[in-house]
């Protein structure tokens, strides 16, 4: 895991201990040195960059030698506070976000929802914790610091004779201990919002403003594929941190009603799904960029004429994709501190909800994407293939099977294999001889049909006795298709599946999910190459990969196989795809 990942591994912050920002602000007690002074607006443009002047790693090398120091090693001062506390004595406490299985007797194993006490977090990748009697390494992408450090361990309530909650116990002017742990996370929220903003503002500013100024080094494509929309994400925020900054009650935080400003951006919040499924190609851009040393330079200078903290452009650009996550995190939190007869608890119930489905809408495009390359190869190993990709109208694989296709005027019966996709039905025929084999035959537009649920019998529109039978009915033409399967549950299950895809269309409309014409046409693009080399591409990992990099070699050699590119929730609902299609036999190839 790469230094960005460990640097926003803290999605709520030590309170009252320190005050560290993702923007370079230090702890309480340090002090920024820069001897240089700021350079203007403009002047990578004007004198940095250009070839007359001197080259990008001249400007860089300037740089390095000035003295500049706009952060600390190690990844800015969230690492350095924690350390800070635990070399004063203090007790620092995380919360495991997934669970961490491992058969290594050093390595430190848990489940979501342990807490865990943090004892070295020198390494930004793997932290020394505890649990009980039991320590060891552990992932430090893996949890999140408590924004309570000062909370009971026993979850959470202090105890009194006779087992009865006492919230008698109180900070300051009659706050109680629930108001006071609210407070926490109302300031943590607005906290790192204002924090996210002035880092999107450093993008924006620091490293797009200047790359649209060298037409040399970037095609307006190739800054599209490396920051996306992220600054539509910009002026989003914006917004929503002055809506969350109306609601603050300075004086009195904990009575601050801030739920209605995320139910109020749910919708507008949905932008996020376009910057995280970009965010991979965006990864691999810029690793191919950063294999020629100017960009390498330019970047750097981008970075330290914005003042930003020693982290590279990939980390950088990561922070959107790990802020959407946290939002149903810090709601859930503020939830746990909100009493029922809160004025705020309604709305922030509600708001922890809606983040959670923007968490799955984005999870759930996020799949659909991944499956575009699949029902790319699947329709590449089709023979005799005809008209329009699939890509073109479908991206669900909805359900397959084979069916009997029964046709007009003889009432001819045949066996097919039948793919169901949203808006299509596309039917195949097996070669005789090779099984794993199958030639496309026909498409059938589902948007123009109804389903017909046919009784056991005779029927009258093709005159003959037909079992587990079912017919599609264009609504326009009035042509009818009939088909029959082999078991009741079969035609049960085709039944299911054709509401299902019915519903997937809807659903498609409403959220406004689409796949862009270049998507379509690179996925086509890798299935054609793929198909034309004869044997399976091999299974690679360009973008998981791409975020872990090389750790102490005091400290465990593998990273556990656990995902750490994850929105909202570590378990993704698996994608059916492969299950749906695992009895077709051109797969076995």
């Amino acid at each position: 895991i790469t230094s960005p990942v460990a640097f926003d591994i803290l999605p709520l912050k030590l309170r009252p201990f320190s005050q560290s920002t993702p923007t370079g602000l230090d702890c309480v007690g340090w002090q920024r040195r820069i001897s240089a002074p700021v350079i203007a607006d403009g002047a990578l443009d004007k004198t940095a960059l250009t070839d007359d002047v001197g080259s990008e790693e001249d400007l860089y090398e300037d740089f390095r030698s000035s003295g500049h120091r706009y952060g600390h090693p190690g990844g800015g001062g969230e690492q350095l506070a924690i350390n800070e506390l635990i070399s004063d004595g203090s007790v620092v406490y995380a919360e495991a976000l997934w669970d961490h299985v491992t058969m290594d007797d050093q390595e430190l194993g848990f489940k979501a929802g342990d807490v865990i006490e943090v004892m070295d977090a020198t390494n930004k990748e793997w932290w020394w914790g505890r649990i009980l009697d039991s320590e060891g390494w552990f992932p430090a992408s893996f949890v999140r610091l408590r924004v309570n450090q000062d909370e009971p361990m026993e979850d959470y309530p202090l105890k009194v004779e006779g087992g009865k909650e006492d919230d008698s116990r109180r900070f300051g002017m009659g706050q109680t201990t629930k108001d006071q742990m609210r407070t926490n996370v109302i300031n943590e929220i607005i906290s790192t919002e204002r924090d996210y903003i002035k880092h999107l503002k450093d993008i924006c500013e620091g490293y797009i403003k200047q790359c649209r100024k060298r037409a040399d080094m970037f095609t307006e494509e190739q800054l599209k594929t490396i920051f996306g929309n992220i600054e539509d994400i910009y002026r989003c925020q914006k917004k929503f941190v002055k809506a969350l900054e109306k609601k603050f009650n300075k004086d009195h935080p904990h009575l601050s009603e801030v739920g209605s400003c995320f139910l109020e951006y749910q919708t507008e919040f949905q932008i996020y799904s376009e910057y995280c499924n970009n965010h991979p190609n965006a990864c691999m851009e810029l690793s191919r960029l950063t294999k020629v040393n100017k960009y390498v330079y330019f970047f750097e200078a981008c970075r330290l004429l914005q003042k930003m903290i020693d982290i590279s452009l990939d980390g950088f650009l990561l922070t959107p994709v790990q802020k959407i996550c946290k939002y149903p995190l810090q709601l859930a939190e503020l939830l746990k501190y909100t009493n029922p007869q809160h004025r705020d608890f309604k709305d922030v119930e509600a708001a922890l909800n809606a983040m959670k489905n923007v968490a799955r809408l984005i999870n759930e495009r996020k799949r659909r994407l991944e499956n575009i390359d699949k029902i790319a190869q699947w329709q590449s190993s089709i023979e005799d293939w005809e008209g329009e990709d699939v890509l073109v109208r479908s991206s669900e694989l909805i359900y397959s099977g084979e069916l009997a296709k029964i046709s007009h005027p003889q009432a001819k019966s045949q066996q097919r294999m039948f793919f169901l996709f949203d808006h299509q039905l596309v039917c195949c025929k097996k070669d005789l001889l090779r099984r794993d084999i199958l030639y496309y035959k026909s498409r059938i537009n589902m948007d123009d049909m109804e389903i017909l649920d046919v009784e056991d019998g005779k029927d009258k529109d093709f005159n003959i006795s037909v079992k587990n039978a079912f017919k599609l009915h264009c609504r326009d033409t009035e042509e009818v298709h009939l088909f029959c399967a082999k078991k009741p549950e079969q035609k049960q299950r085709w039944l299911k599946a054709f509401e299902n895809e019915r519903r997937q269309v809807q659903l498609d409309q409403e959220t406004g999910f689409s796949i862009t014409e270049v998507q379509k046409k690179q996925a086509m693009l890798n299935a054609s190459k793929q198909h034309h080399a004869g044997k399976p591409k091999a299974v690679t990992r360009p973008y998981y990969d791409f975020l872990m990099r090389q750790k102490h070699p005091t400290l465990p050699t593998t990273l556990p196989q656990q995902q750490v590119f994850m929105l909202a929730e570590p378990k993704r609902k698996p994608s059916n795809f492969w299950q749906n299609i695992s009895r077709l036999t051109p797969f076995r190839k």
